[in-house]
């Protein structure tokens, strides 16, 4: 049975970097267009006065404590998206100098992930973060890994799990080639 792709050629290869820059020029943020915290606290202590207004006398925080809290709210989540752009930044940077493998790139991906507080569990030891999705048998595969937040504990994206004849089978589908992936350790 013929395949219907065509090989790439560099015709083609050419065309599809002219579509993805295309692409990326659309999706660029323009300065305009960034977060203000100043004008974001704004508009979050404006609505703060609404939802106070409707709240008992009684009940009502001081307007000096909402509006600390706001100011606080705001800077805690500008500094989570400064780490969360280094982070992806850092993991681009890696992918940019080298041209590295698919395994390189999983590393470093993981690496990034590891060091953001994010537990990845590839084995069906814990079957409460995973869901399954096909098959027969008593045993299990991991089709996908499941995330966790260490800060929180709260699952990011549930595992899957296929079921496979036997109980021999909770190893992980994809190799990382690394021990102590599970706890968070990565080999470099």
């Amino acid at each position: 049975m013929k395949s219907s792709k065509k090989k790439p050629t560099g015709l083609n290869r050419r065309k599809q970097a002219r579509e993805w820059e295309s692409e990326m020029e659309l999706r660029t943020y323009r300065p305009q267009e960034l977060l203000d915290p100043a004008t974001l606290l704004a508009r979050f202590t404006e609505r703060a006065g609404e939802l106070l207004a409707s709240m008992p006398q009684d009940d009502r925080p001081t307007g000096s404590a909402v509006s600390a809290a706001l100011r606080q709210a705001v800077l805690e989540a500008f500094r989570a998206r400064e780490e969360y752009v280094a982070r992806l930044v850092e993991t681009d940077a890696n992918s940019w100098a080298t041209q590295p493998s698919a395994t390189t790139m999983r590393r470093a991906i993981r690496t990034s992930l590891v060091d953001s507080g994010v537990r990845v569990v590839e084995l069906a030891d814990e079957p409460e973060l995973f869901v399954v999705v096909e098959g027969e048998g008593d045993g299990f595969e991991v089709v996908r890994p499941a995330y966790i937040d260490q800060a929180t504990g709260k699952l990011i994206l549930s595992g899957q799990l296929r079921r496979i004849p036997g109980r021999g089978g909770q190893q992980p589908k994809h190799d990382m080639s690394h021990a102590g992936a599970e706890q968070g350790e990565t080999e470099v």
